[in-house]
């Protein structure tokens, strides 16, 4: 079959290596995004390069001269991974089969573009990942495979995505593609009751209320870990905090009830969460404690101050 690739960053490159060492297929053209000014350059413009394969950037497929140079490479199937740039319909069509579209969720929850970081946050004990039919809606369309993985009651971002999804998700697309070339593509028609649409997770949603309960405040740690960092705030300076565990103990919402070599122990409801690792507004990762001994921090003291 011939294909095109259309994706970004370090898990297109590594789906279009997987097309290309396969080599059953004949990946006849690469998209990505347009470059931005300051930012290296994206490793799947970067690989398809050293291939020598087309690389094509256009910033969206609203004119008919890029229409026109999609439908000159004569494409069986476009393998969308991992794509931010909005693809219309008539672009989605031009190849014989249309296109199938990477999500990192178990769709048709999570949809939109911190997938991974909402079901960690949201105390999920399962995610996953989907290749599904794209239409015009964020994320919708019916699936053509599912693969789910347990979340671990500490997993952060990157042992969610990077230990657990995404190995299994660049050599799920051989399979894919393997549906389309044998002619029997399954479509698993969405349960649009179990649809949930969530917005980019950003700082805004990071700030951490220490007066919740301590299962929401740790999920609310661990899902923004490393990006975009859940932070606080002591005597008016913002704190991030990253590597964090539950402890047990009891005591007053917010405040610091303990100081040991293993770090600051702060109470919630129902529990403490017991951080590790910090970084201080405008510098590096450190330690808590050496943090808390920089700042004379002591037990009764409160967070969000």
């Amino acid at each position: 079959m011939r294909l095109i690739v259309m994706g970004q960053q370090a898990f297109g490159k590594d789906v279009l290596a997987k097309l290309l060492d396969a080599g059953t297929d004949e990946v006849v053209a690469v998209y990505c995004e347009p470059d931005k000014d300051g930012k290296p350059v994206d490793p799947i413009k970067a690989f398809a390069q050293e291939q020598g394969l087309p690389v094509h950037q256009p910033a969206n497929f609203d004119d008919q001269s890029t229409l026109d140079t999609l439908a000159g490479h004569n494409a069986d199937l476009m393998v969308m991974a991992f794509v931010n740039v909005f693809v219309p319909e008539a672009a989605r069509d031009t190849p014989t089969h249309g296109s199938i579209c990477f999500h990192p969720s178990l769709l048709p929850k999570y949809r939109g573009p911190s997938a991974v970081n909402w079901p960690i946050i949201m105390g999920d004990t399962v995610s996953g990942f989907s290749w599904f039919y794209p239409s015009d809606g964020l994320d919708e369309g019916d699936c053509l495979m599912q693969w789910e993985c347990e979340i671990g009651p500490d997993d952060t971002v990157i042992d969610l995505y990077f230990k657990k999804i995404y190995q299994p998700a660049v050599e799920s697309v051989l399979d894919v593609v393997d549906h389309y070339r044998t002619g029997t593509p399954p479509r698993i028609v969405a349960d649009e009751s179990q649809a949930s649409y969530e917005r980019r997770c950003t700082a805004r949603h990071a700030k951490i209320e220490w007066n919740r309960p301590v299962g929401q405040v740790y999920n609310l740690i661990r899902g923004t870990n490393p990006a975009p960092g859940a932070y606080t705030t002591f005597n008016g300076a913002k704190l991030g905090i990253f590597d964090v565990a539950r402890v047990p103990g009891d005591g007053i919402s917010s405040r610091v009830r303990a100081i040991t070599d293993d770090g600051i122990e702060v109470q919630c409801v129902g529990g403490r969460v017991l951080l590790k690792r910090v970084r201080p507004d405008g510098g590096d990762k450190v330690p808590a404690t050496d943090w808390a001994q920089s700042v004379g921090l002591k037990p009764g003291d409160e967070f969000g101050t």
